[in-house]
């Protein structure tokens, strides 16, 4: 079930989950042996005032996922939940110089995930953030700094679901890879070697289809064929009364 965003005292009308790209992430992901073992702590709502006495609905909130040890990350996916923009932070530590201690750096800034704020379109579809798509390279990261944003007053609620990140690594990928050319063989060049047909015999060939097509068009009959009719009369045997 499907959980409902209230909005503005009515329920809106949902367009159904694609389901396809569900299918198609839960496939992936179970390929991968790379998952990472993380913590994906609650989210925490970024406010001025007092959260509780003040009625204004937070429109940014922070959800931080920490790592056990410093990883190399390869993808970022998730389940959106009308968040309408979101910003990625990483805290990574220089192994050359651990003593300088870890540093934020901002890796995603301002990715779309509703077109419009107000509407729902993007509102609930899977999204991944891959390593391409990254300001700098996601190495040696020990946390990563969800920053949720949400401009419109019309959703009561906004976060990220079923958030799953994968390491960077090859063995993956070439797997990944092999299986999907299962699915899709790759096209094999033309042996040029093995030599081409006679052009006599093509041409031949193609000259009898010609002609045989002439004489099937000049062979061709206007006359009425009759479905049951011999000689111009009917077996009454063979009409059916309606």
């Amino acid at each position: 079930m499907r959980q409902l965003n209230c909005r503005l005292g009515y329920r809106p009308n949902h367009k159904p989950v694609t389901y396809s790209q569900q299918v198609i992430r839960n496939i992936r992901l179970s390929m991968c042996d790379n998952v990472l073992a993380c913590t994906v702590k609650t989210p925490v709502a970024l406010q001025i005032g007092d959260v509780k006495t003040d009625t204004a609905r937070p429109g940014v909130f922070v959800i931080d996922v920490a790592f056990p040890q410093s990883v190399n990350l390869q993808e970022i996916s998730f389940k959106n939940y009308y968040t309408a923009f979101l910003n990625v932070r990483l805290q990574k530590v220089d192994p050359e110089s651990p003593e300088s201690g870890a540093q934020w750096v901002t890796c995603l800034r301002n990715h779309c995930l509703m077109p419009n704020p107000h509407t729902e379109e993007g509102s609930q579809d899977y999204f991944s953030i891959y390593r391409q798509q990254m300001l700098m390279e996601p190495d040696n990261v020990t946390s990563v700094r969800l920053i949720l944003r949400q401009p419109s007053s019309v959703w009561l609620n906004f976060t990220l679901e079923d958030i799953k990140i994968t390491e960077c690594g090859t063995e993956n990928s070439e797997k990944s890879s092999s299986w999907f050319s299962n699915l899709t063989p790759v096209e094999q060049p033309m042996n040029l070697q093995a030599g081409l047909p006679d052009p006599e015999k093509v041409s031949s060939c193609i000259q009898q289809m010609w002609a045989l097509t002439e004489v099937m068009q000049t062979n061709q009959t206007s006359a009425r064929v009759g479905r049951f009719d011999v000689d111009g009369c009917y077996d009454i045997n063979l009409l059916s009364y309606t």
